[in-house]
């Protein structure tokens, strides 16, 4: 049986980036404050491409979470994100 550890809302509380050298993590969720407006603030939009270049360069898949309209998702995908949860249904 195979388990897998993700960091959720990743960048807000707790979440340390030393959490990503010290735990046995697959993945890391982005907190849907940062993915929500990414597409309209720089600032956003520069966590969320960091975000992807760290778990990239980790070999860590990332979610964005809070993903609810197709603006944010194809936004997010020319990022390189490929697993989102929220509430848009994409096919």
């Amino acid at each position: 049986m195979e388990v897998n550890t993700a960091i959720d809302d990743f960048g807000t509380g707790f979440s340390s980036l030393s959490h990503l050298r010290d735990l046995p993590i697959d993945k890391i969720k982005i907190d849907r404050s940062f993915v929500q407006d990414a597409a309209e603030s720089d600032k956003n939009a520069a966590i969320c491409q960091d975000a992807i270049t760290l778990a990239q360069e980790l070999d860590l898949r990332v979610v964005a979470e809070g993903t609810e309209t197709v603006e944010q998702h194809n936004y997010l995908m020319s990022l390189g994100y490929e697993v989102f949860q929220g509430f848009l249904c994409v096919r």
